[in-house]
Order: C-alpha cells, then sequence, then structure tokens
C-alpha cells in the first residue's frame, strides 16, 4: 500500500482555495471583494460547497434564461439590438462550457478519491 503524502495534499487544497477565492473575487461575492475577511467567518469554519454549487447552477439557469428572453424578442421583433442578443447569449455558453468542465474536473476529483489505495 502506499502512503498519502501529506504536504503534497495540502499543497492542493491550498491551490484549490485560493483558486475559489479568486472566482469569488472575480464574482464579487469573495471575502476580499469587499476589501477584507468576513468577521462571521472563523479559521475554522468550513465553507458550504453544497451551497456553492447550488448558487453557481442557479447563476447559470438565469443566464441561460436571460439569453432564451433575449433571442425570443429578437425572433418577435421587440428589439432590433442583435449585439446585446448575441452578446447574451456567449455569457449562457460560457455559463455552460464552464459547469461542464466544473463538473468534469468535480467527477475526476471523485474517481482519483475512489481509487486511492486505503
Amino acid at each position: 500500500m502506499s502512503t498519502i503524502d501529506q504536504s503534497r495534499l495540502l499543497q492542493m487544497r491550498s491551490t484549490i482555495l485560493n483558486q475559489n477565492e479568486a472566482l469569488q473575487r472575480a464574482a464579487g461575492r469573495g471575502p476580499l471583494a469587499s476589501g477584507g475577511i468576513d468577521p462571521s467567518q472563523s479559521q475554522n469554519a468550513v465553507p458550504d460547497f453544497g451551497a456553492a454549487i447550488h448558487n453557481a447552477l442557479q447563476q447559470v439557469n438565469e443566464q441561460q434564461s436571460r439569453s432564451s428572453s433575449a433571442s425570443e424578442a429578437y425572433e418577435r421583433g421587440d428589439t432590433h439590438d442583435i449585439v446585446s442578443v448575441m452578446i447574451e447569449r456567449q455569457k449562457a455558453s460560457l455559463g455552460f462550457e464552464t459547469t461542464l468542465q466544473v463538473r468534469n474536473k468535480l467527477l475526476s476529483a471523485y474517481r482519483d478519491i475512489m481509487n486511492m489505495p486505503v
């Protein structure tokens, strides 16, 4: 049996947390987006992964809805601004592709964890 290298595991955890913080800052919701650390979160608090995934999927769904609404409005002739319609469609497409990539990474991580010897 092989042993798990704790330093490598901690380094991977740190990398994941840093990427998560960067994504939250980019979305304008992170602890550093407001200029500091959220005082309600203690050092021992565990972030709610399920809620984060749910919120991300909800945002992607909302963007898909906005894209559909803009496309339907253009098709009905309610708007003639094809640029905004195309931008909304690209945003929806990018959100969907990102969701697929995150899903693929999560499945890959799950498989890796399940294949680890105990």
